[in-house]
């Protein structure tokens, strides 16, 4: 049977929700006019329930989110992270709206089980509660995009050393500049690899010049590697100039500047372990110093 008590922290969650719903509503809205005309449109409603099929439930969270709350609510969207990570804008804001529903449920459910235990929680503390860790949680997936590109770059930055190195081979062979890019794309069958042969596919069937479809990713996903990359084969293709040796000294640059960070690291996680080692020369320096003192201090 529920308690007085109980009813008082489910209503304090209800409150939190609904304070929140109410800011978020009252937000300014800036309505996107493409969006605005497609909902209008008559074939919206048929086309939503093709592309509903392959949604997960995220996403669908996510685009009632975009439909709902006003586009001010979701503050910075990182998506150059998201489109490097490929991960869809409206699944990116269903997980935000999941995390933030998670941090407004968890307090009253810690408060429900301690008033259980009989420790007596005010009703003032779980609902601010609530509200605080909607609004941490809330911000972790853009976290977590952050964090996830950041190592997807280091990744990419890796293999894109070993693929500059096939393409001087394949150059040096005297195959011409896009064969060369597509033969290079096609020996390796990571994400990277599979990443590059897609947009120069891409860029072979629309009619445009790989460097130029490698310039238009490295400046979507910020990867200034890629970029220069294109750089050097744009003076290839166009100007026919030889960059075997360019090549090889690029991807060489590239993985001695990854030693470096790498060093660079390593050095920063030793010195971080010799502040545990400083602490225990301290406390046992401490211990025996303390039995002299107390000595001395009871004598006098």
């Amino acid at each position: 049977m529920i308690t007085g008590l109980q009813l008082a922290i489910l209503a304090g969650g209800m409150v939190g929700l609904g304070l929140c719903l109410l800011v978020a509503r009252l937000l300014p809205a800036e309505p996107d006019l493409a969006d605005s005309l497609e909902r209008v449109s008559t074939t919206r409603a048929r086309s939503n329930e093709r592309v509903l099929e392959g949604q997960s439930g995220k996403e669908r969270l996510g685009l009632w989110g975009l439909r709902v709350l006003p586009p001010g609510l979701w503050a910075r969207t990182p998506t150059r992270e998201l489109a490097l990570l490929r991960i869809p804008i409206a699944q990116f804001y269903g997980e935000k709206l999941t995390f933030a529903g998670l941090g407004l449920l968890i307090p009253p459910s810690l408060t429900l089980l301690f008033n259980i235990l009989g420790l007596g929680i005010p009703l003032q503390i779980p609902a601010l509660a609530s509200l605080v860790l909607a609004v941490v949680m809330f911000f972790i997936p853009n976290y977590n995009a952050v964090d996830d590109a950041r190592k997807a770059r280091v990744e990419f930055a890796r293999a894109l050393g070993a693929y500059i190195d096939l393409v001087a081979l394949e150059r040096h062979n005297g195959i011409g500049a896009r064969q060369a890019m597509e033969a290079a794309a096609g020996v390796g069958d990571s994400w990277v690899f599979t990443r590059l042969s897609e947009e120069l596919t891409r860029s072979r069937w629309s009619g445009l010049p790989p460097w130029d479809a490698l310039h238009t990713l490295a400046t979507e996903l910020g990867l200034p590697e890629l970029d220069d990359f294109a750089d050097i084969m744009r003076l290839s293709g166009e100007e026919g100039a030889s960059v075997y040796a360019t090549l090889r000294a690029r991807s060489a640059a590239m993985r001695a500047a990854m030693l470096n960070d790498e060093i660079a690291q390593a050095n920063a996680v030793g010195e971080r372990m010799t502040i545990p080692g400083s602490l225990l020369g301290v406390i046992f320096m401490a211990l025996l110093v303390t039995p002299s003192l107390l000595r001395m201090l009871t004598s006098a």
